[in-house]
């Protein structure tokens, strides 16, 4: 009797408890709110049920992982090439040679052609290289050039053009080259030195000194000269034509017959041996200096 009461109270009491309501919801909830309708899209059953469990699980994106071949692609278009070097673009000039305070140093480097220059480059020295040309091109838009010594190279030609315009340049030097001839120099020229070349009288035209009234060192000792060059300016101070085939002077080459008056008071030196020619034959050619020739009278 004792054991049957638990039983029966557990009876009475059943009834009273109910099963707890679904809390599945439909995917779509829809309420009224006034004459509009406000339709809600809820979290689907799946999302949800994770939720609950505590995951929290994210979708899986794949990974596209690019071959070797795209990404040589890709390189090959967004890479821009280069546009190809110049001749003298290989080097910088101001590492091949020596610039300082406006003068350019080229010495001994084994060039055969100038270099570009710094457009405020008032001096180059590129002596003892293998330059065999000059061109107009080599100095344009170089204003400020007052001295350019081409010592020993194998300059063989000289464009008309490549100095005339060079309006401040003062001293130029193309001694121990190849040179046939003299180009047009420029106007304010106060040394010219083409020393040991190959020039001949014709390869000097009648007028190439008469208008340089600057000219005061004129060297043009061992090259193949025939006459001394007509037309030399009053300016002149050392004249140097030793060495040459010089064969013959007249009274008009230093002087002026025309006018027995006239010396030529600025000369200090002209030398003219190692000439094939007597300069006792011609006492009149020498009137007008201070100083005699040197040189073989006899």
């Amino acid at each position: 009797m004792k054991t049957m009461r638990p039983t029966l109270l557990l009876l009475l009491f059943m009834p009273l408890t109910q099963p707890a309501p679904s809390t599945q919801q439909d995917s779509h909830v829809i309420y009224e709110y006034g004459a509009d309708d406000f339709e809600e899209t809820t979290f689907s059953q799946d999302y949800e049920d994770n939720y609950q469990d505590g995951k929290n699980i994210k979708e899986k994106v794949p990974m596209i992982i690019p071959d070797e071949n795209s990404f040589q692609l890709q390189r090959d278009e967004t890479v821009t090439p280069l546009p190809p070097k110049k001749e003298n673009d290989e080097m910088p000039t101001c590492l091949l040679c020596v610039c300082l305070s406006g003068s350019v140093y080229c010495e001994e480097v084994d060039i055969d052609a100038v270099p570009p220059l710094p457009k405020e480059s008032a001096y180059l020295y590129a002596r003892f290289n293998k330059i065999k040309k000059l061109t107009a091109k080599d100095f344009a838009d170089m204003p400020n050039l007052r001295r350019l010594d081409f010592t020993g190279n194998l300059i063989e030609e000289i464009e008309d053009g490549t100095f005339s315009k060079l309006s401040l340049l003062e001293e130029l030097s193309l001694a121990e080259n190849q040179l046939l001839k003299l180009p047009v120099l420029p106007p304010k020229l106060i040394l010219l030195n083409a020393k040991h070349n190959k020039i001949k009288s014709r390869g000097i035209k009648a007028n190439a000194f008469k208008k340089l009234n600057k000219l005061s060192f004129l060297y043009l000792d061992h090259n193949a000269l025939e006459s001394v060059p007509p037309n030399l300016p009053e300016s002149l101070r050392i004249i140097h034509l030793q060495f040459n085939n010089i064969t013959s002077v007249t009274d008009d080459t230093f002087c002026k017959s025309n006018d027995t008056r006239y010396i030529r008071d600025r000369v200090e030196e002209i030398r003219l041996e190692g000439n094939p020619i007597i300069l006792g034959k011609h006492p009149n050619s020498f009137i007008c200096l201070k100083r005699l020739p040197i040189g073989s009278y006899f």
